[in-house]
C-alpha cells in the first residue's frame, strides 16, 4: 500500500478523475470497481476484511477516525488525503461524512445455500429497494438472495447506501438465469414459494419453517408468469379495497419475518 502525505487538492489529478467515473454504472463495470462512501461501510467492509483498492479522506476525518484509517489504509492498494472540494467530488452523496474507497467488483460472489429462508429476485430496479431488502433479509436472519442479472447492480452506491452496511453480511449472488436457479432451489428441496396478487393462500398459511425460496418480481410488472408456473406455492399479502401492491422491499420483509416468527414458534 503507498500512502503519500502531500494533500490531493486538484480534480484534474488522474485518480481522481478516474474514480469520479466510477459515478456511472458503464464504468463501474469497465473499471471492473465500485464505490464505498461514509464511515459506516467502511467500517463494515473493514470487519469483514473486504479487499480495497483506494481509500481517500479529508484531513479532518482522518483526525477523527486514526485507527479506522490504519486499518482501511493496510487492506487498500493506495491511500490518500485529499481536500473537501475533492471528496465532494469523488462522493454521489450531497454530503459524504469524510471518506470515499473503492473495491474490486465480484468480490463476494459466493454459492447462496440451499437452506433456511432464501430470496430470489426478478428483474428489480430500483436501488433503494434492493438496498432496503438486504438490510432487513440480513436483520430478519434469512440465509442468502439470489438476483436476476437484468437487476440493478448490486453494488450500485444507492444500493450500499440503502443496506446500511448489511450488504457485507447477507450472502449475496447474482443469478444469469433465474429459472434454472429457482429449479435448483427446488432440486435440492427447498419449497418454492412466489407471491401473486391473483392467489388464494395468505402468505401466513405457509410453513415457513420448511427451507424455503421467496420468489419476489419487479416493482411494476410483478414476478413473470416462467417464474410462477415453477412455484410450489402462490401466496398473496392481503391488501385493502383500492390498494393494488405492496413496495417490493415490504412484502420482503413481511414473509421473511413470518418466517422467523413460525421458527421461533416451532423452537
Amino acid at each position: 500500500m503507498t500512502q503519500h502525505s502531500k494533500m490531493l487538492t486538484s480534480l484534474q489529478n488522474p485518480l481522481i478523475k478516474e474514480i469520479r467515473k466510477l459515478h456511472s454504472t458503464k464504468e463501474r463495470h469497465k473499471q471492473k470497481l465500485f464505490l464505498l462512501e461514509g464511515t459506516h461501510l467502511l467500517e463494515e467492509a473493514c470487519a469483514v476484511n473486504y479487499p480495497l483498492i483506494t481509500v481517500c479522506c479529508t484531513p479532518q476525518w482522518q483526525t477523527t477516525h486514526p485507527s479506522l484509517w490504519e486499518t482501511a489504509c493496510s487492506r487498500s492498494e493506495r491511500a490518500e488525503i485529499v481536500s473537501e472540494e475533492v471528496l465532494s467530488a469523488i462522493a454521489t452523496t450531497v454530503q459524504p461524512d469524510g471518506v470515499v474507497a473503492t473495491a474490486k467488483r465480484g468480490e463476494l460472489q459466493t454459492q447462496v445455500p440451499f437452506i433456511g429462508t432464501v430470496l430470489a429476485l426478478e428483474t428489480v430496479q430500483d436501488p433503494g429497494n434492493l438496498g432496503t431488502i438486504i438490510r432487513t433479509a440480513a436483520a430478519a436472519g434469512a440465509s442468502g438472495l439470489w438476483l436476476s442479472g437484468d437487476s440493478v447492480d448490486l453494488d450500485n452506491p444507492k444500493v450500499l447506501r440503502a443496506s446500511a452496511g448489511q450488504w457485507f453480511r447477507l450472502t449475496t449472488a447474482i443469478s444469469e438465469d433465474l429459472k434454472a436457479t429457482v429449479q435448483l432451489c427446488q432440486q435440492s428441496g427447498m419449497q418454492i414459494v412466489a407471491t401473486l396478487p391473483s392467489a388464494t393462500l395468505t402468505y401466513w398459511e405457509v410453513d415457513w419453517r420448511k427451507p424455503s425460496l421467496i420468489l419476489l418480481g419487479n416493482e411494476g410488472a410483478g414476478l413473470s408468469a416462467d417464474l410462477a408456473k415453477i412455484a410450489d406455492k402462490q401466496v398473496k399479502i392481503p391488501l385493502s379495497p383500492g390498494v393494488e401492491s405492496l413496495n417490493v422491499a415490504i412484502a420482503a420483509a413481511l414473509m421473511l419475518y413470518e418466517a422467523q416468527r413460525q421458527k421461533r414458534q416451532g423452537e
